[in-house]
């Protein structure tokens, strides 16, 4: 079993300007600066990937990189993610979507309220992730720097 939610950052002012000239997920929405954390954790509350997103991006955007050659036999997610192509996707693995259907989708499937509930996982690991006050704002102002700082935090929260 695998959960599936993003989460967003702010990012210190002084994050931006990084040499180089390629884009840094950092993005500009209502909140100011922000950059957009996509992840999968397995059923334990565990990262199995990450991946970094400008703020205004929709968590779409991130979702299938991350589930790319990962085995699990149900996903939960939450509305955001109820996309056809995401379902079929699912249902070819073998894998059960455990994805509420969006209000406005015209035929509402069902879903299995008892297995969501254990979507806490992801919420939690986020929660725990963003207690190391260099994660929680991003201050760096590479990706690939940021990126190194949730691995690290990732793997501290593991050996706990």
């Amino acid at each position: 079993m695998g959960s599936l939610d993003g989460t967003i950052v702010q990012v210190h002012q002084k994050a931006t300007g990084a040499k180089g000239g390629q884009r840094q997920a950092i993005g500009r929405s209502r909140g100011g600066l922000t950059t957009k954390i996509a992840a999968t954790v397995d059923a334990l509350g565990n990262l199995v990937r990450f991946l970094l997103l400008p703020g205004q991006a929709h968590d779409m955007k991130g979702v299938a990189p991350l589930i790319r050659d990962v085995y699990f036999d149900a996903l939960l997610a939450d509305k955001a993610f109820d996309a056809d192509w995401l379902l079929q996707d699912l249902d070819q693995r073998g894998a059960t979507a455990v994805i509420p259907p969006k209000a406005n989708r015209k035929d509402q499937r069902d879903y299995d309220a008892e297995v969501y509930k254990w979507r806490h996982m992801v919420e939690n690991y986020f929660a725990k992730i963003k207690e190391f006050r260099g994660i929680a704002t991003r201050y760096d102002k590479t990706d690939c720097s940021y990126a190194a700082c949730w691995n690290l935090v990732a793997v501290l929260i593991a050996s706990r």
